[in-house]
């Protein structure tokens, strides 16, 4: 006897198979707390990882874990509630700043950024808010040296202003993208100029208020802030060294905000929800602006990709001492955040065997690493 199918019945049958392997792929909650523990022990081990980390599906953690010490001399122990600088995970919270504004009609990304900038250079008059966010926009970096003598901590950043107008562009705004804080800065300067407001008043009373992110904040150095974390420095086999405070040129609107997994999770959580921003201005900030590979590019104080087979929004930030990487997948409603308080920690790597472990991926767990003995005529012809 002849059986015969037609289209519809054999995509009936493949889209069956699909979803059958697929659901026993995804992996549950209490598999995926018994894949990151193991994982986290042997990173802990060998990378070694100290900080903090959070998965979260739906708006609620699936893990939430602290790992090693905040502050080693007071024995204080890393967990969800203790506060790590951001460093460059902060630009988001600076661009989700630009679109409040944008949504209360006292600026528009397709502006000029003169338009908002006391004594803003000639060089400058092409570039637009837009060219900060995606940094198109051509302002290089300066270093310490060049800012001179402080006129106060942390550093003016009229006086960062006024070294970084100086200086010619890079290149013409909107020729191509090149990763530097100084856009970022700038716009910093903009949110104060339009909103009245200085940039810490902003985030507060816009965005951490509103959303509860009561451990978060723009960090000012003379400032106690309870339960922070320490920067330490620590590579496999060797002692921990402590990194004191240091005040980084250009951190500001670019890096400057403080944070815990915990309100991070909060701040995850609103883009699914359109508490601070609305959907169209949420797909504005999540769109690519250039892309330098297929399926990667940078949106607003955000790297737009694909990981996994899925849209991915995410960044990392590196500041003295700490490493940071959150990353959120908004179709599947999974946010990613791994905090470090060690400079040598792997954050962004440690943030994707996660996210592979969510979604049923392949992933490697740390090993130990021994030292081979090579005989010195090996080296010899090396040379």
């Amino acid at each position: 006897m002849r059986i015969k199918f037609n289209f519809i019945t054999l995509f009936s049958v493949f889209l069956l198979i699909f979803q059958t392997v697929s659901a026993q792929k995804a992996p549950s909650d209490q598999q995926i707390k018994t894949k990151v523990d193991e994982y986290m022990k042997a990173a802990v081990k060998f990378e070694p990882f100290m900080g903090t980390i959070l998965i979260a599906r739906d708006g609620k953690p699936i893990v939430s874990k602290g790992y090693g010490m905040a502050n080693v001399e007071f024995d204080a122990l890393n967990n969800p509630q203790t506060v790590f600088r951001l460093a460059s995970v902060s630009k988001q919270f600076t661009a989700a700043a630009i679109m409040i504004l944008q949504e209360r009609g006292k600026l528009n990304t397709s502006d000029l950024a003169c338009k908002y900038l006391k004594d803003c250079p000639a060089a400058w008059q092409p570039i637009t808010i837009r060219h900060l966010l995606t940094m198109t926009h051509g302002i290089p970096n300066i270093n310490a040296s060049e800012i001179g003598s402080l006129r106060g901590l942390p550093i003016p950043m009229e006086q960062w202003f006024e070294v970084t107008s100086k200086k010619p562009l890079d290149y013409s705004p909107g020729e191509k993208f090149k990763y530097l804080n100084a856009g970022y800065a700038a716009l910093g300067l903009i949110i104060e100029r339009v909103s009245g407001k200085t940039y810490g008043e902003f985030m507060q009373e816009n965005i951490f208020k509103p959303l509860g992110m009561t451990r978060s904040g723009y960090e000012d150095p003379l400032r106690i802030i309870k339960n922070r974390a320490t920067g330490y420095r620590q590579m496999p086999d060797t002692p921990i060294t402590n990194l004191p405070y240091r005040e980084i040129v250009r951190m500001y609107a670019a890096g400057g905000i403080y944070s815990t997994a915990e309100d991070l999770l909060l701040w995850s959580n609103s883009f699914f929800t359109n508490k601070i921003l609305s959907k169209k201005s949420i797909d504005e900030m999540f769109a690519p602006f250039k892309e330098m590979q297929p399926d990667i590019g940078y949106a607003y104080g955000l790297w737009s990709s694909r990981q996994f087979g899925r849209r991915r929004l995410a960044h990392g930030g590196n500041a003295t001492g700490f490493i940071t990487y959150i990353a959120q997948y908004p179709e599947d409603r999974v946010t990613v955040i791994v905090l470090s308080n060690n400079e040598r920690g792997s954050a962004g790597k440690i943030n994707d065997v996660l996210s592979a472990i969510v979604f049923g991926e392949k992933y490697e767990i740390p090993k130990e690493r021994k030292a081979v003995t090579v005989p010195s005529s090996v080296l010899d012809s090396y040379v």
